[in-house]
Formats: structure tokens, C-alpha cells, sequence
């Protein structure tokens, strides 16, 4: 018999959101979605970049607006930098590993 101790039970698993994305010169990257917040009526993406094998290139992650084009949800950035500021500061709060209880 199989220890099943380590087993994730199917439904505590996630299912992984990757996203091409392309800058200002078509250069392609590709990017996992790491978080997601509804924010003052406008969803925001934090987006963390992945190489060639798919692992995470650095602790570092960009922060998009999600807009709707007729049928189509696009990523845009945030030109606002006040905008950018508050939802910038909810993703640190929550990828933050500071706990202030101690």
C-alpha cells in the first residue's frame, strides 16, 4: 500500500494561469500569473516572468490592469502612478513574509 500522506488532495490544487505577453518591440515573453485583486472596481494581474524551462526568473513581478475589448480581456499597463502605487502596495502586502505578530 501507497503512503498517501504527501498526496495534495485534488481539490486543494490550483490550476497554474500562464500568459504570453509581448513589449513595445514584439519581443515575447512568458509570464505566471502569481496574483489577482479587484481593486476600486478594476482587476489587477501580478505577473511573475519564467525562462525558457518555465522557472521563475527572479522574486520580482509586474502588475497589469485587466480591460475588456468587446469579447476579449487584454493586459495593459498602468500609466496612473498613483493607480499603480495603491495596487502595487496590495500585492507587496500580500506577497509579504514579514509576520508583525512576533
Amino acid at each position: 500500500m501507497a503512503d498517501d500522506k504527501n498526496m495534495i488532495p485534488e481539490t486543494e490544487m490550483e490550476e497554474i494561469e500562464y500568459y504570453t505577453l509581448t513589449d513595445e518591440e514584439g519581443n515575447e515573453s512568458q509570464f505566471e500569473l502569481i496574483g489577482e485583486a479587484e481593486i476600486d472596481g478594476h482587476t489587477y494581474y501580478a505577473l511573475t516572468e519564467l525562462d525558457e524551462e518555465g522557472n521563475q526568473i527572479s522574486d520580482e513581478y509586474v502588475v497589469l490592469r485587466v480591460e475588456s475589448e468587446g469579447d476579449e480581456d487584454i493586459l495593459v499597463s498602468i500609466e496612473d502612478d498613483e493607480e499603480f502605487d495603491k495596487v502595487a502596495d496590495f500585492f507587496d502586502d500580500q506577497f509579504s513574509d514579514i509576520d508583525y505578530d512576533n
